[in-house]
């Protein structure tokens, strides 16, 4: 049962970390290489790590989807620590209008334009900022979104995820004040009603025990006749 327990528990991390890892927005610092569009259609099990079409089109099986095609800079530790070195990263672009996760993304031309202004070339490196949320996986043909780029000086600046922070210290501050919360509501409501049904349950069994005693005597005194 133990084990069980702790299955469960480390279960339950691993979800709740994925469901944050995946909404929560994330950076990279990259070098644009190019955007494209192709048609996809949107019908498989990876429908669900999309988003929309663009806000006020019809939602159709095959619609063009927006790629963003950059040379990321690798990092460690969600990308704290950077690394000198390079990899291929492709990032779709798609409103999320008022749907899940909440970004409220409506300018999806927009950001294509903007990802196509700063695009780089041999000669002129342009580094950027593409700020996303989502994961990329290559067998399933998922995408991260990009939600928003802003070009920076070079590979070597530093991105503080400030609403990250923010985030997990409101949600650190929540989950004590609930805490708190129940504390004192089992303070004043369970714990007393429960101290009341024990109560209740002593004098059950108390009155069980003293009918079964007088039960006994009775049948004893049948039994020295």
């Amino acid at each position: 049962m133990r084990y069980i327990r702790m299955t469960f528990r480390l279960l339950l991390v691993v979800i709740v970390f994925g469901f944050f890892h995946y909404v929560l927005p994330q950076h990279d610092i990259a070098k644009v290489t190019g955007t494209s569009i192709i048609p996809t259609d949107l019908g498989g099990l990876n429908s669900i790590f999309y988003a929309q079409t663009d806000s006020g089109n019809a939602t159709l099986p095959t619609r063009s989807l927006r790629l963003i095609n950059t040379s990321k800079q690798n990092t460690f530790l969600l990308g704290f620590i950077k690394r000198d070195s390079e990899s291929i990263m492709v990032y779709r672009n798609e409103d999320t209008g008022w749907i899940w996760p909440p970004y409220f993304k409506f300018d999806s031309s927009d950001l294509q334009a903007t990802a196509d202004a700063n695009v780089s070339t041999a000669d002129n490196a342009r580094w950027v900022v593409i700020t996303h949320y989502g994961w990329r996986n290559r067998f399933f043909t998922i995408y991260p979104n990009a939600i928003g780029i802003r070009p920076v000086s070079g590979p070597d600046v530093r991105i503080i995820p400030w609403f990250n922070i923010f985030f997990f210290i409101f949600l650190g501050v929540a989950w004590l004040f609930l805490r708190a919360m129940w504390a004192q509501f089992r303070e004043r409501s369970v714990d007393p009603m429960l101290d009341s049904a024990g109560n209740k349950y002593d004098e059950v069994s108390a009155g069980v025990a003293e009918r079964q005693g007088r039960l006994r005597r009775w049948l004893g005194s049948w039994q020295k006749k």
